[in-house]
């Protein structure tokens, strides 16, 4: 196959190039930045894009962040590339005070915030293997005779899911505001300069075709 790679890479390194990739987080940042400043489209889908992204990125819908920053995108009629690769603010190193910040917002926002200062169920953690086993448990029990708990999951989802999509809206929206209003200048001033060299670019290829045409005539 033309993507397949030659030599597989063994699950260890796949999970560490994950965390960290080979040329370092401000190398892909880099590449980001200079994939959504080259996109064909106007400054403002450009930015309503970026917009996008980010936002999705703040909400609790892991493994559909692809498919929701595309989604909004095309409801602001921005850029659905610009969308994607800007998904790339959740990473591995920003994940944990993402999700921090939309919990705290949450807890505020529902009030929940008194009632879970003494971890009155379990640590975050815990919450996460409880529901993760209660979940597997279910899926078993679809096809044998014991019947299904949803106990641990419903306190995953009052105490965890529920505030962090609640929260996440918040400081989605700071976020994506301030990624929008900084993109916005950025790939403006990008693009004019870009615009400005293809045209003296241009206009040197006329003129050199120019005097080639003259030095022509004179020989004829």
């Amino acid at each position: 196959m033309v993507f397949k790679r030659r030599d597989r890479r063994p699950i260890w390194q796949a999970v560490a190039d994950f965390f960290w990739p080979r040329g370092g987080w401000g190398r892909a940042f880099t590449y980001v930045k200079h994939r959504v400043r080259r996109l064909p489209d106007p400054p403002h889908r450009i930015a309503r894009g970026i917009f996008a992204g980010i936002f999705v990125t703040f909400t609790p819908f892991f493994g559909l962040h692809f498919f929701l920053a595309a989604t909004v995108a095309w409801i602001m009629r921005g850029n659905i590339i610009a969308s994607l690769l800007s998904t790339f603010v959740g990473n591995p190193l920003t994940f944990v005070p993402i999700m921090a910040i939309s919990l705290q917002t949450g807890y505020f926002l529902t009030g929940q915030g008194h009632a879970l200062g003494d971890e009155v169920h379990r640590s975050l953690g815990g919450k996460f293997v409880d529901a993760g086993r209660d979940l597997k448990h279910n899926i078993w029990a679809v096809f044998t005779d014991e019947p299904a708990d949803w106990s641990h999951l419903l306190v995953f989802y009052d105490e965890v899911f529920f505030p962090y999509m609640v929260g996440s809206i918040l400081p989605g929206l700071i976020a994506g505001m301030i990624g929008y209003y900084i993109s916005l200048p950025v790939i403006q001033a990008y693009q004019n300069r870009r615009k400005g060299v293809l045209k003296a670019k241009w206009a040197a290829i006329r003129e050199k075709a120019a005097q080639k045409a003259d030095a022509k005539k004179k020989q004829d």
